[in-house]
């Protein structure tokens, strides 16, 4: 089931790219919707008998692969990873929509490549093998590029390079990091390898060399400068699932490898990981409050928000890192809502300039309304999912460092300056130009995109019970594997190899 649900999309990319006519564009969008459907209703099966008291991972399974070379092919997923197994396979659809009319040129391939990147981030989230882990992490690159590349702006050549070299810089440190680690344990299973340990010094190294590889994916300051020419350049489902999916990637292998494998050198470097996690929360917010780009906000926002996430997973508590996991679902739900959006009036004015914009409340009402609940979220309102991930990042930060959560709570005020000054420049004041008289309020389709997510934030924001006691017991184990002092004598089994 697990790996139905991972290869299932790719098996439908290659089947769309093989068997649908280049002249059939409407046969490409229905067939790549009902396949993102379908995996979809899986995963929502699958969840159905997950059990979130069990700590472990579930729904394994393992197969030789290159047993000359230590690689298996092992899946599994826990409480951390399935709950972004679900939001992927919830976001693609809602991007395959968001592209039904506003992709007319190569739309076969473009539906494939959605199709891909959705195969390949799920494998991610399940996989339990390290290299089968690298494999698929690198090969996300390939679809994410073209879809920059291929279907994106102006400048779109520009910044698909600089996302291409920006991760694939950071993922070969990671796979000397792998391959070091093999040679040290003599194995690539992710759930042996938090058994392990390791010396100290050797920890710095391992995790100085994932950090690189996971703070350039968050993105972290100052690994951050791909990020808004990337969204920038997108088609809107690109800048989508990039905040939505890809941002998560990073700090996942914060949860997954650095804290688990190498806890000493994850609680030494928790200081300067605070520092660079407060200077993307204050500065990159001071930058948003000055873009003239609706999207290049939207993105230099997501660097911001991202930084609670890094601040709760190195807290090495229940409350910081439940909060940082919860918060990584928020951020995607809303900044996809928010791309959308930008979307949405992008296809009907083709600028994002927010000089051209102004009383848009008067035409569009139920935009306007739409709009203000994601903002609402965005900035934290109490009754929005955003307040509920960055209540428990700030209860986390201060029982580890008040000073922290003190400079990070900053954060909130200027979030709230630059996403208010956004919906003000856009919705409210005088309607200007003309064309503007004209526009269209949103239509069915685009409702439907808005629906699930609108859900989404306020369940969560009134209810998040259910969300939390799916990672709660996952966390807990987390927590108590960061506090257990892995330095000094390794194994003996890893003594013996």
């Amino acid at each position: 089931m697990l790996s139905l649900l991972t290869f299932l999309p790719l098996i439908g990319a290659l089947a769309i790219l093989a068997f649908v006519e280049r002249q059939r564009d409407d046969i490409a969008r229905l067939a790549a919707m009902g396949i993102s459907t379908v995996v979809l209703i899986l995963s929502l099966l699958l969840y159905g008998e997950f059990d979130p008291s069990v700590a472990g991972f579930q729904f394994t399974q393992e197969a030789a692969w290159l047993p000359a070379l230590g690689i298996h092919y092992r899946m599994g997923v826990d409480g951390i990873s399935y709950p972004f197994v679900m939001l992927t396979a919830l976001l693609t659809p809602i991007c395959i929509l968001a592209s039904w009319q506003s992709i007319q040129k190569r739309v076969k391939e473009y539906m494939a490549a959605f199709l891909a990147l959705e195969s390949f981030v799920i494998g991610v989230f399940c996989a339990l093998d390290f290299a089968l882990f690298y494999v698929l992490w690198e090969a996300m690159l390939i679809p994410m590029f073209l879809i920059i590349g291929v279907w994106g702006g102006q400048n779109r050549v520009y910044a698909a390079m600089k996302f291409f070299l920006y991760t694939l810089a950071g993922s070969v440190l990671m796979l000397v990091a792998m391959i070091s680690l093999y040679v040290t344990t003599g194995t690539f299973s992710i759930p042996e390898l938090m058994e392990v340990q390791l010396p100290f010094n050797y920890q710095m190294w391992l995790f100085l060399a994932f950090f690189i590889a996971f703070a350039v994916k968050v993105p972290m300051w100052p690994f951050h400068t791909w990020l808004p020419d990337a969204h920038v350049q997108a088609p809107t489902a690109g800048s989508v699932i990039l905040a939505g999916i890809l941002l998560k990637m990073g700090a996942y292998g914060f949860l997954r490898f650095s804290l688990p494998i190498l806890p000493d050198a994850s609680r030494y470097m928790a200081d300067f990981i605070f520092v660079l996690s407060l200077v993307a929360i204050v500065y990159t917010a001071l930058v948003a409050l000055v873009q003239t780009d609706m999207k290049k906000l939207i993105a230099y926002s997501s660097v911001s928000h991202m930084g609670f996430v890094t601040i709760g997973i190195f807290a090495f508590n229940q409350q910081g890192i439940e909060g940082s996991i919860l918060q990584m679902i928020n951020h995607g739900i809303v900044s996809g809502a928010l791309f959308l959006i930008v979307g949405v009036i992008y296809d009907r004015l083709h600028t994002r300039e927010l000089s051209r914009f102004g009383g848009l409340a008067i035409r569009m009402p139920i935009y306007a309304v739409i709009f203000m609940l994601f903002t609402m979220a965005s900035v934290g309102l109490p009754g929005t999912n955003g307040f509920i991930g960055e209540f428990l990042i700030l209860m986390g930060a201060f029982f580890a460092n008040t000073t922290v959560a003190f400079v990070a709570a900053t954060g909130l005020v200027l979030g709230a300056a630059y996403m208010l000054w956004l919906y003000k420049q856009v919705m409210f004041g005088e309607m200007v130009h003309e064309e503007n008289r004209s526009l269209m309020d949103v239509n069915g389709r685009e409702i439907a995109l808005f629906v699930p997510l609108i859900v989404l934030v306020l369940w969560i924001g009134f209810y998040p019970n259910p969300f939390l006691d799916a990672f709660h017991s996952s966390v807990a184990h987390l927590v108590d594997q960061v506090q257990v002092v892995k330095t000094g004598v390794m194994t003996q089994a890893v003594a013996a190899h």
